[in-house]
């Protein structure tokens, strides 16, 4: 009788599964699995402290700031100063165009201020009757314009106190009218250009 061989089963089924194929996903984690717990950053680590610097370079450094305040305060003395000046040359400048132009006006004003006395002489002795005398009188009023439009101006002198600055005197004559000392009319008109003089009046003073 011949003998059968017993074949026994391995321990491991596992042992000769054949290797999972490549691009085989694996499988997922079962429900209910906890995830594992990722650790917590924790706190950055503190930047290395400068070193401080040597008290040499710190007092060189507030030197040069000190140095360069001064500078700053003289650049900013000498801009002021210049401005300074330039408004004293402009207002001078100014000054002397002005005292240039009222030269120029006075010495022509002062060739016509005799025309302008013939005119007004003129027309204090005309006649009534006459008509050409309305003509003198509109050419004695447009020089009087123009002369004003200029900044001439006539000096008031009848009845004002004598000022030998303004006035020239040309008689002095007892009145009743007039305190002693007084303009009792005037001979000839005055004029001024601004402050300044052109002609005096020539006047009769009471004594």
């Amino acid at each position: 009788m011949s003998s059968k061989k017993v074949i026994h089963p391995p321990d491991d089924p596992q042992a000769n599964t054949p290797e999972i194929l490549s691009g085989q996903t694996n499988p997922g984690p079962e429900a209910g699995a906890v995830p594992p717990e990722i650790p917590e950053p924790g706190p950055e680590p503190e930047p290395a402290l400068v070193s401080a610097v040597p008290v040499d370079e710190v007092e060189v450094l507030k030197k040069q700031l000190e140095d360069a305040r001064l500078e700053a305060a003289e650049y900013k003395d000498g801009w002021q100063r210049s401005v300074a000046e330039f408004s004293n040359y402009r207002k001078r400048l100014d000054r002397e165009s002005e005292f240039t132009y009222q030269n120029a006006v006075a010495s022509i004003a002062k060739h016509y201020l005799p025309i302008l006395d013939d005119l007004e002489r003129a027309l204090a002795a005309r006649p009534a009757d006459l008509a050409w005398a309305e003509g003198i009188e509109l050419i004695c009023r447009k020089v009087q314009a123009i002369l004003e439009a200029e900044g001439i101006r006539r000096i008031e002198a009848e009845g004002q106190t004598f000022d030998p600055n303004m006035h020239e005197a040309i008689s002095q004559e007892p009145s009743s009218e007039y305190a002693s000392g007084q303009v009792i009319a005037v001979v000839r008109n005055g004029y001024m250009l601004g402050e300044r003089v052109l002609r005096p009046a020539m006047v009769r003073v009471a004594q």
